[in-house]
């Protein structure tokens, strides 16, 4: 008798557990190859986030990734999102393969592809915009392209709707309509919602859901680009419809909003990180943070005790460096900050090098993998970044080289930018200290192995769009 009481107590306290048992993380041991979660939020640049010095905005989670983590102090994009966006999901330069807003050859291998292949399960999230829709392109009405670019899952914003409500777009934040895995939510269906914060559970739950093999992660946000709108924090019991989404004519409520946006932001970025710690993933997950490019020019912000012009659009510092944060607790030295040169191809060549694939003749060429200085150490760091820019938007085009200090345009313009961060002072006929004399050379070197550069302003009209996909290796000549 107390042997069967003994057994049917077992019994039901096994039962009983089952529940709490199942609903442990699994851990997977970190030698496995790690989870990669690639964050590129958009329209907001260094000096927006607290670790670079911003002193309008309070980001205390990305801030606390830089505290466990590595702070680049020079990462380098293109002046708008598509180019940015084109070249670090191809790694590649965008003479090579950048045709027209909006759009990424769907013949291109992206870092989906990439990361499929070394056996990740890959979503993205936020803001696609690459069908072509603006020009009509073909396939531009395909809702599975994010598939066909390496996506397993997609829930996204702008991939064959627009803006105009009468079509059966909208805008992105209050009552969006997104499409998730290739099916239309309209403005009806996500009533009263706010988009980041159904991207963001999106992407959790796809983590949850996949914790028992790497994941791929690339969460390219709506946030913080216009309009200036109330965010969950701040909307109070305003309407949560379209109308939410207009923004105010003045000029001190949009840059109210703004902060309330930059800080919203920051908190996503809190939650996707505490959704890996609940996983028990944070030691085996490398976590990403970085900017298509500069803040709008709109907006003007204090940083370091001087005030600061969104460039977006503009090829100046402010249009063109932006943040770059790597964490991975346990194997990054904890609140390094690097003055390494990294530029968006280079995003590539570091997550095939974290997902241990050695290069392929179908891989490109234009990058340098960051992944040794995440792991604390030396790497081989670039000498320069290259920018071509020619947006196809009614901006101006050009090409520069620049290292840390010196920056050098096609053109011959030579600034010294840390001390000139709006591109005042030409210094290309001043007497040069010879450490700069000997920098001008090697960027003049640079300049003349590329492309020709860009002529006139481009727009969404341009006839032609020359690109040049076998140029040769301009990062490592030799190879």
């Amino acid at each position: 008798m107390p042997v069967s009481i003994h057994h049917a107590l077992f019994f039901c306290l096994t039962l009983a557990c089952a529940p709490l048992i199942a609903q442990q993380p699994f851990h997977r041991h970190a030698t496995d190859k790690p989870n990669v979660i690639l964050i590129m939020v958009d329209d907001v640049s260094w000096e927006a986030f607290g670790c670079y010095g911003g002193e309008d905005y309070k980001t205390p989670n990305i801030d606390a990734l830089a505290k466990n983590g590595i702070q680049f102090q020079h990462a380098y994009s293109t002046p708008i999102c598509t180019p940015s966006r084109v070249k670090l999901m191809t790694g590649q330069y965008n003479f090579r393969n950048y045709t027209h807003f909006g759009y990424l050859n769907p013949n291109d291998k992206t870092i989906g592809h990439l990361m499929q292949s070394a056996g990740y399960k890959t979503a993205i999230a936020g803001k696609w915009q690459l069908n072509g829709l603006y020009n009509n392109l073909p396939g531009s009405k395909d809702s599975m392209r994010p598939r066909k670019a390496g996506f397993d899952e997609s829930y996204l914003w702008q991939v064959t709707t627009g803006k105009q409500i009468n079509s059966g777009g909208g805008e992105r934040f209050w009552s969006p309509p997104l499409e998730k895995n290739g099916k239309m939510e309209t403005v009806q269906d996500n009533a009263g919602k706010y988009g980041p914060d159904l991207l963001c559970d999106f992407l959790c739950d796809f983590m949850q859901r996949n914790q028992k093999s790497p994941f791929f992660v690339y969460y390219p946000m709506l946030l913080v680009h216009d309009p200036f709108v109330k965010t969950p924090d701040t909307i109070g019991n305003a309407s949560r419809n379209q109308s939410a989404n207009k923004a105010p004519r003045d000029r001190n409520e949009q840059k109210q909003n703004f902060v309330a946006m930059v800080e919203y932001m920051d908190q996503i970025v809190g939650r996707l990180v505490e959704k890996v710690r609940s996983l028990n993933q944070l030691d085996n997950t490398i976590i990403i943070f970085t900017a298509d490019n500069g803040t709008n020019t709109r907006i003007t912000s204090r940083w370091k005790g001087q005030d600061v012009t969104g460039g977006k659009g503009g090829m100046t510092d402010m249009g063109t460096h932006v943040p770059l944060i790597a964490s991975w607790p346990g194997t990054s030295p904890q609140g390094k900050v690097s003055d390494d040169l990294i530029e968006f191809t280079d995003f590539y060549p570091t997550l095939a090098q974290a997902a241990g694939i050695s290069p392929r003749k179908d891989d490109p060429i234009d990058g340098r993998s960051f992944l040794p200085q995440l792991m604390g150490k030396r790497g081989a760091p670039r000498d320069w970044v290259f920018t071509h820019y020619q947006p196809y938007w009614n901006k101006t085009p050009g090409q520069f080289a620049r290292t840390q200090n010196l920056k050098l345009y096609r053109d011959g313009r030579l600034f010294n930018v840390p001390v000139d961060l709006e591109e005042q002072q030409d210094i290309s006929k001043s007497e040069l200290t010879p450490s700069f004399r000997q920098t001008r050379e090697m960027l003049h070197q640079v300049l003349s192995s590329s492309p020709p550069a860009p002529v006139g302003t481009g727009s969404r009209t341009s006839k032609s769009r020359p690109t040049y996909p076998d140029w040769r290796n301009l990062v490592d000549p030799n190879d």
